[in-house]
């Protein structure tokens, strides 16, 4: 069977460099943040399944910040028709992309019957993603693992992908681990698995056709430069989250962009900026924003004070600014705020 085409051409840059979808983390306002550092990073959304969106809010689920762009939808289901139909409202939405989750082995995903349980089915797979191609002129693309529990042949990867990409998805984003469905956490399932990173890029010599990225375990500049030697893309994960000066670098080390005159100074204040434009709008308490941002000062002098200012529930009746404020104030001028 040949190959169906997406309809969409996008340059492979779009894959470079990304921000991976992580559930209650990369919500818009952590994907406005991350703009703010790197302006060509691709940015995902945590999961959105085909339920919320159908039976739910969808304005809740897919309302962006127009700066977010280049930013992609990530789904979760299972039945094509159901996929076909969130994929056209998040192309309606603006999306860039609709990515399809085959990859997360938490429990509550298996028992909706999609995530990496997804893997052992991979005829499903590509009639989902057939109906998604069909749907949507933006990219469909498959972020998976490399395998599922001690299933730890090549051959059972290469041939996901396989059938997958006849169906018309020419984008894969793989992450070099294992799911174990039974007996890990998420979180174990994030660390136990041993990367191998090999086969992905094996992925890429048997498929040079395709955009293959690697996912994983990937926390350095100098590692991201390696896996581009090999693969089309590189998507990081909880390092980018917890240290997110690190997208900072990006533009001028991957992109060719000149070096931005930024600080995280003024990082700071363009997010104080958002958070009253939020509550302008929309009502949203600098708080739920301000989690985001919290290792902004990752490794400085001085972090530990002005989380704990950012956090301190005892501020909630403060604007933005004014906490930004004290955040700054040196200890010792800091009066203790009221109970």
């Amino acid at each position: 069977m040949p190959a169906l085409e997406n309809k969409s051409a996008v340059p492979d840059s779009l894959w470079r460099l990304s921000v991976a979808p992580m559930m209650d983390w990369t919500d818009r306002h952590c994907r406005y943040f991350h703009r703010l550092l790197s302006r060509h990073a691709l940015l995902y959304t945590e999961m959105v399944t085909t339920g919320a969106l159908i039976h739910g809010d969808v304005p809740r689920h897919l309302r962006f910040n127009a700066e977010e762009h280049p930013v992609a939808l990530q789904l979760g289901g299972s039945e094509p028709a159901d996929l076909a139909r969130a994929a056209k409202l998040g192309q309606e939405w603006g999306y860039d992309e609709i990515n399809i989750n085959c990859g997360c082995p938490s429990e509550r995903v298996q028992r909706g019957a999609f995530g990496a349980c997804l893997m052992n089915e991979a005829p499903l797979v590509a009639d989902c993603v057939k109906a998604m191609v069909d749907a949507v002129d933006v990219p469909v693309t498959v972020k998976h693992r490399i395998g599922i529990d001690k299933e730890e042949s090549y051959g059972f990867v290469r041939d996901f992908v396989g059938t997958v990409a006849d169906a018309g998805c020419t984008v894969f984003i793989a992450h070099a681990r294992n799911a174990w469905l039974k007996g890990l956490s998420p979180k174990e399932n994030r660390e136990i698995p041993p990367l191998r990173y090999e086969l992905v890029y094996q992925l890429k010599k048997d498929f040079p056709h395709l955009t293959i990225a690697i996912n994983g375990g990937i926390t350095k500049t100098a590692q991201v430069a390696g896996h581009l030697e090999h693969v089309d893309g590189v998507m990081l994960g909880r390092e980018a989250y917890h240290n997110p000066w690190w997208l900072a670098e990006w533009d001028s080390a991957f992109y060719g962009a000149p070096e931005r005159d930024i600080t995280r100074e003024m990082v700071e204040a363009q997010m104080v900026d958002y958070m009253e434009r939020e509550a302008a709008q929309h009502g949203t308490h600098w708080y739920s924003i301000a989690r985001h941002m919290l290792g902004l000062r990752h490794g400085l002098p001085g972090a530990r004070r002005w989380r704990q200012v950012w956090t301190d529930h005892r501020l909630k009746h403060l604007g933005a600014r004014e906490v930004m404020a004290l955040a700054h104030l040196p200890e010792s001028n800091r009066a203790p705020a009221p109970v």
